[in-house]
């Protein structure tokens, strides 16, 4: 068992945990990460460990959300319950429109649109988007007078948006964020940069943009993990016992460090907006694009 193999794999879960709930997009992170640190593998298992390793950190969704999520909950009474129904109702439904359309589309787009240049584009094109949607919300709400006096004032958008909880959020809204989804086919968009900024345009707060698209990973994730698999497996690979402790090290480190920035990013959301975000995915295009122009 080669040691340094198990040690970049946990440095891809890191990178994964961290990358995957934050806006940012996981793939132009692990782009840049190749650059300096490759794996020992084959093409078609490096494929198949970018989106498997996802599993690790929607553990960890399932994990910290599973109160909410339960539906036989013991603690919670009928209407609760059909409440939860109902969010899941929701969320499988708002995955149709990326299951419609990402799965024919699965392969062209990863070999058409694989270029760390578009990546840097889609960092950098919705990193302004962020920065836009964050400071119109502000003005639509308070006037631009107030907007800027909002933090001596105490007050915020996301205080009058539409919806304040995921259990309130309509049908029409969750198709909606499902639709805004599609636009993470592009790499580097980011899957939770492109519903969450559904999520903020149709009107939820900022912790339910955030909360439904931690919820809509986990089918989502666990079909494109699933998928992957089988298409690894009908080219006759097989895991190697180094190939499987790879994976496995990988997925580990994605769950335990998801937990961690799960929490953060619910805490974070509750006083903050996600400018800073956008202002950091300016800059990593920024970065891509020079790094590809002039180094690699």
């Amino acid at each position: 068992m080669d040691l340094l193999e198990l040690l970049k794999a946990a440095l891809y879960g890191l990178v994964e945990g961290v990358t995957e709930w934050l806006p940012v997009s996981s793939t132009g992170h692990m782009i840049l990460l190749k650059q300096f640190v490759s794996l020992n593998v084959s093409v078609d298992f490096w494929d198949m460990f970018l989106v498997v390793i996802q599993l690790g950190a929607i553990l960890a969704v399932c994990v910290v959300f599973f109160d909410k999520l339960n539906p036989f909950s013991r603690r919670k009474n009928a209407v609760e319950r059909r409440g939860t129904w109902r969010l899941w109702g929701q969320v499988i439904a708002a995955c149709i429109p990326a299951a419609v359309i990402g799965i024919p589309l699965d392969d062209w787009m990863e070999e058409h649109l694989g270029s760390p240049f578009v990546v840097a584009a889609a960092l950098i094109v919705y990193g302004i988007a962020f920065i836009v949607i964050e400071n119109a919300r502000e003005r639509q709400i308070t006037g631009a007078h107030l907007a800027r006096r909002r933090t001596a004032l105490g007050l915020s958008a996301d205080r009058y948006a539409r919806i304040q909880s995921v259990f309130d959020m309509d049908w029409g809204t969750a198709l909606g964020i499902g639709a805004f989804q599609v636009l993470s086919m592009v790499p580097g968009t980011s899957r939770s940069g492109s519903t969450i900024i559904g999520g903020l345009l149709l009107g939820c707060s900022r912790a339910v943009a955030a909360e439904f698209t931690f919820f809509l990973a986990i089918p989502v994730m666990v079909g494109a993990s699933g998928l992957r698999l089988v298409k690894y497996f009908l080219k006759g690979n097989a895991f190697a016992p180094q190939e499987v402790a790879i994976l496995g090290v990988g997925c580990v480190v994605a769950f335990v460090v998801s937990l961690v920035v799960i929490r953060f990013l619910m805490d974070f959301v509750k006083e903050h907006d996600f400018k800073p975000f956008g202002w950091y995915r300016i800059a990593l295009g920024l970065v891509v694009i020079a790094y590809f122009a002039f180094f690699a």
